[in-house]
């Protein structure tokens, strides 16, 4: 790798070439200040406040996109460049809804915490604002235009996903980022992903809230309220209280659940065994009397939206299996609700999830049961800390506390569903032993683990090759069926999640700022958590959990029968893009936005 000697403050050292400014003040721990910039997803120098001095350049340049040469010697922090800093921020709040104390970002807004180290008292270009309508029509996500400021995190995490839903509109002091032509997210391609929201470094773009449903629910004696939670929560709940990122909370996390005054805490987990025992059955079914070959995961409901849309073709080829969480909530209304004696109608199930698409999910018809809902409010993990706080619990000094029974017991299998890989892995676990008809003593799969965005591996079981694939985030799953449908490769079971690492990035997972994002790895340091519940479980195999044997024994007889098929499975259907014409608008708005 070819370095260069570069000055920045009167320290020099040698980085590589391709570095910008602010990859070679980072690498010599000095601080340069951005609010468009975010790692690995969006450098265009777009709010200025990066700026800094080079001498032998005119004018002040943007770091987060001049690249470093040898012999360079950099200023940032003269009066000239914290002068314009400061300037540029007052600028961006001059058009900014500063109704700071009353934002979902308060405190963790990144233009507020600038406005406090540039050590910003007084707007000096206040001025009318465009107040435009906010935008709460997406079963998932609120878009409010009047707190945005123009950084286009936005646009450039959709396009990774390779959506495209929106963009920026108009030009000057009337530029907007919305889907084309000012429509609503749910007039757009939106997959509900919620990873525009985990890129926004304001409170421009926000969940839509169920917090005051689920506590209606928690208010009424005659309503019975279980709460559910999924594997990725419990490796990222702390960090809303102070934990280091990637603490493991689970116990705490039930404790708190508890003290909201949840008549049951149950653990997704249980559901995510009992996934696995049916769709290792459903690829087995599929390998050995044929059928849609690659099995396709379909536990990720923005990626099945995705496939619905955008690949069509490849709908058959989904899993039949609802989502994790589906699949408990309609237990709960039954086998739960006969053994406890409980009416379905008056259980009202809520889940916490890390996805800000489950919301959608839990409205999709489909996914009913006897004319009601399974689920019937979701909460994000960033949800689920507002409540705690509300409640005046102190989270830090709770004790740890187990799940209930029956429905709270899981294996080290399911908590791997929280990260990309995790599906399959599972699933290799339980496949292996049925076909070989022994318990093996292989539990970890190595070569499906990791973060890369397309993942592939032949795995060999009692003589039988099975292809298999994982790719995270919608633009690999892309790249992925591309390559499938071109002819290129071939697979027998692929799992893909949604988002970027999988579940643990979630769009509904605490929000972390992009200068900490420089400094650490989030999904690898989540990931690791996930992976050490798995590895600190008695149990890691999803067929040997004591209650799935017992569930199948009392209630759905076996795998792929035909009550598991009523009350586990689903069919999906090809869904029409609000309109081609304008996602190819809005693609084209993006790359001129960039």
């Amino acid at each position: 790798m070819e370095m260069v000697k570069v000055t920045i403050d009167g320290i020099t050292k040698e980085v590589p070439k391709g570095y910008t400014v602010l990859e070679a003040a980072h690498s010599m721990n000095i601080h340069i200040p951005t609010l468009c910039y975010l790692k690995d997803i969006n450098k265009i120098g777009a709010c200025r406040v990066c700026l800094v001095e080079i001498e032998g350049a005119k004018g002040l340049q943007t770091s987060c996109v001049y690249p470093v040469s040898d012999g360079m010697v950099v200023r940032t922090n003269t009066a000239r460049v914290r002068k314009a800093r400061k300037y540029n921020v007052e600028l961006i709040l001059s058009a900014h809804d500063r109704s700071c104390l009353t934002c979902i970002r308060n405190k963790n807004c990144e233009l507020q915490t600038l406005a406090e180290e540039f050590n910003v008292d007084e707007i000096h270009f206040d001025g009318d604002n465009i107040h435009y309508p906010i935008d709460d029509l997406s079963p998932s996500i609120v878009r409010d235009p009047n707190k945005c400021v123009l950084c286009r995190r936005c646009i450039a995490a959709c396009n990774e996903q390779t959506v495209y839903a929106i963009g920026i509109n108009n030009r000057g002091f009337r530029s907007i980022i919305s889907p084309v032509f000012g429509r609503s997210l749910n007039e757009s391609p939106c997959i509900n992903c919620g990873q525009c929201i985990i890129s926004c470094p304001t409170g421009a773009l926000r969940e839509k809230s169920s917090i005051e449903k689920v506590w209606d629910a928690l208010n009424d004696p005659d309503t019975h309220v279980v709460v559910q939670t999924a594997p990725a929560v419990r490796a990222a709940l702390g960090e809303e209280f102070g934990y280091p990122i990637g603490t493991l909370v689970t116990g705490k996390m039930v404790a708190a659940l508890k003290r909201l005054g949840f008549d049951r805490v149950f653990d997704t987990d249980f559901a995510a065994d009992l996934t696995i025992m049916e769709e290792g059955n459903e690829l087995l079914k599929r390998l050995e009397n044929g059928g849609p070959l690659p099995l396709i995961t379909s536990c990720s409901p923005g990626w099945v939206k995705f496939c619905e849309e955008y690949y069509p073709e490849f709908i058959e080829n989904l899993s039949t299996c609802k989502s994790p969480h589906m699949m408990l909530g309609a237990i709960i209304k039954t086998y739960y609700a006969q053994k406890a004696g409980i009416e379905p109608e008056k259980i009202f199930v809520v889940s916490v999830m890390p996805c800000t698409a489950k919301k959608y999910e839990i409205e999709r018809p489909e996914m009913a049961l006897y004319g009601i809902k399974t689920v019937d409010a979701v909460l994000t993990t960033r949800e689920l800390a507002r409540m705690i706080k509300e409640a005046n619990i102190k989270f830090t000094s709770l004790p740890d506390e187990d799940f209930d029974d029956p429905l709270g017991e899981s294996t080290g299998a399911s908590v791997i569903f929280g990260v990309t890989g995790g599906v399959m892995e599972a699933a290799l676990r339980t496949v292996a032993d049925i076909v070989e008809g022994k318990d093996l003593d292989k539990i970890d799969y190595q070569q499906v683990r990791g973060l890369d965005g397309v993942r592939e591996s032949l795995v060999t079981i009692n003589g039988m090759e099975i292809k298999i694939a994982i790719a995270n985030g919608t633009g690999n799953a892309r790249k992925l069926l591309d390559a499938i449908k071109s002819g290129e490769t071939f697979y027998h079971f692929i799992e893909i999640m949604g988002c970027p690492g999988g579940c643990i990035n979630g769009g509904g997972q605490p929000i972390v700022p992009s200068r900490i994002k420089m400094d650490l790895d989030v999904k690898a340091l989540r990931a690791k958590a996930i992976y050490e519940e798995d590895a600190q479980k008695a149990i890691r195999k999803s067929h040997k959990n004591p209650q799935i044997i017992k569930i199948y024994e009392e209630f759905l007889k076996e795998p792929l029968s035909e009550r598991s098929h009523h009350l586990l499975h689903t069919e999906y259907e090809r869904k029409e893009l609000y309109s081609s014409k304008n996602n190819k608008e809005n693609k084209k708005s993006a790359t001129a936005a960039k």
